[in-house]
């Protein structure tokens, strides 16, 4: 029988030995740097979410499940129960669309690490420094990505959500280090997280219960990090396991996932530099075709109405993802479709959080003007594997015949054309003050810019409660 660390578990111990080992002076400055850009843009897109409908209803039924308050909803002057708050911020963060992904491992990241995290210093008020905290999402951002890579784009593809499935091994990762676990309660943290992933993809056809998949994850994280931390044991090799293992039950056959993505390059390569940002408010696969669009109208300038018909050529996972027949099912379904995010772009001149109202879904001027789109699968683009999975090449026929076409690999904000600072507070600041007020949004940003010399990192959780 596999003990905690043994050879039956080579990449799950090494990812726990990683966790609990790491030190603040083992991170590369740039690497922090861009971890700091990367929490200050969650907080933002959660404190934007917190007033959008499927957040009410869901904290509205949190809050009358129990009566606990240790732990505040971000944005809000309610408090929940630790695992409930963490569920609930988890979802707000993913609440609308905006927030980080890593495009390979195809995981929104700060969302499942951060709730996890910042409800532990809450629950253990005092436990951790700025320094701590910074360590310990780092931790997070970089146990999750590996999963993802290791699962690969057919992980996806056969209908799982990464979110929901790979995102609690961040949260655990997070959480666990966040409480100070050895390499040992660290394994069975994973181990324990594992055994709760789920997640389904049909989600996204309008389905309300997608924002809320994050917030499972970093709730199903904290509860392995717990559990683990009084003696409770999990899944020592949860990821090499033949049978029941969480690579075997995930993905179809052994030649689909690559094991050894786990731990390559562990603590040398920080996947937390390939985590890209959002400057639109739809999921990733949308971005490089509405920045291709945006290429072809500078160069060529046109309006809606001079288009006859744009054909965007993607991989299998962008056709399967994203490229589906529109269908007015909500929110989640427009933001997550590419066609109605074109025609968003073409009649309403951006695709950010002011272009979704409410009723947008169903607005019929964009969902005509989504018939001039058609995506095909571009056999050549899938063989370039996951790490080309949103490289479009886009084709824009004008009424006049004139012939337009743009190729783009990755989007802004993506690893290749990070966003600057000033790009970011910016995004945060604009988001930021649909929920508290600019001096005390502005307050958070500069904490958060911050972290590293703060001498209590709960004080991030304090300037996230808004009266």
């Amino acid at each position: 029988m596999s003990g905690p660390t043994s050879p039956d578990n080579p990449h799950t111990s090494a990812l726990a030995r990683f966790v609990a080992t790491v030190r603040f002076d083992d991170i590369p400055a740039e690497v922090r740097a861009r971890l700091k850009l990367l929490i200050l843009d969650s907080l933002g897109c959660a404190i934007y979410g917190v007033n959008l409908p499927w957040s009410r209803i869901l904290i509205e039924t949190l809050s009358e499940v129990d009566s606990d308050r240790s732990v505040g909803v971000w944005g809000t002057d309610q408090r929940l129960s630790v695992p409930h708050a963490t569920l609930a911020n988890g979802a707000l963060v993913q609440g609308f669309e905006l927030d980080d992904v890593h495009r390979q491992g195809v995981l929104h990241v700060g969302a499942v690490t951060l709730p996890a995290l910042i409800a532990i210093t809450e629950l253990r008020p005092g436990s951790m420094t700025g320094r701590d905290f910074l360590v310990a999402a780092l931790a997070g951002y970089e146990v999750g990505p590996r999963v993802g890579i290791c699962m690969g784009q057919e992980h996806i593809g056969q209908g799982w959500h990464s979110g929901a499935t790979t995102g609690v091994f961040s949260a655990a990762a997070g959480a666990a280090r966040g409480l100070g676990l050895d390499t040992e309660k660290t394994v069975h943290a994973l181990g324990i997280a594992g055994t709760q992933s789920a997640g389904l993809m049909a989600a996204q056809y309008g389905a309300m219960v997608k924002r809320m998949h994050a917030g499972r994850s970093s709730q199903s994280g904290l509860y392995g990090a717990l559990l683990a931390e009084k003696g409770f044991t999990g899944i020592v090799n949860v990821f090499e396991s033949e049978y029941g293992g969480f690579c075997t039950t995930f993905s179809r056959s052994q030649d689909r996932f690559n094991m050894a993505a786990l731990s390559a390059g562990l603590g040398e390569i920080f996947e937390t530099m390939r985590i890209s940002l959002k400057f639109y408010s739809c999921v990733g696969s949308n971005h490089t075709t509405l920045d291709a669009i945006r290429t072809m109208q500078e160069r060529h300038p046109f309006t809606a109405d001079d288009v006859e018909k744009f054909i965007v050529h993607g991989s299998q996972v962008t056709m399967d993802h994203v490229g589906w027949k529109y269908r007015p099912e909500g929110l989640t379904s427009a933001q997550l479709n590419l066609p109605f995010c074109i025609a968003t772009l073409m009649l309403e001149g951006d695709v950010f959080v002011d272009q979704f109202p409410e009723d947008s879904f169903t607005d019929r001027a964009r969902i005509a003007y989504a018939d001039r789109v058609e995506v095909r699968h571009d056999p050549e683009i899938t063989a370039k594997g996951s790490n080309y999975r949103h490289m479009v090449r886009v084709e824009t026929i004008l009424k006049d015949g004139t012939h337009l076409e743009e190729t783009v690999e990755a989007p802004r904000g993506s690893e290749e054309c990070f966003a600057s600072e000033q790009m970011v507070v910016e995004k945060f600041m604009k988001l930021a003050r649909h929920g508290m007020g600019e001096t005390q949004a502005r307050e958070l940003c500069d904490e958060v810019l911050a972290l590293e010399d703060l001498e209590d990192a709960g004080s991030v959780a304090r300037l996230l409660k808004v009266a």
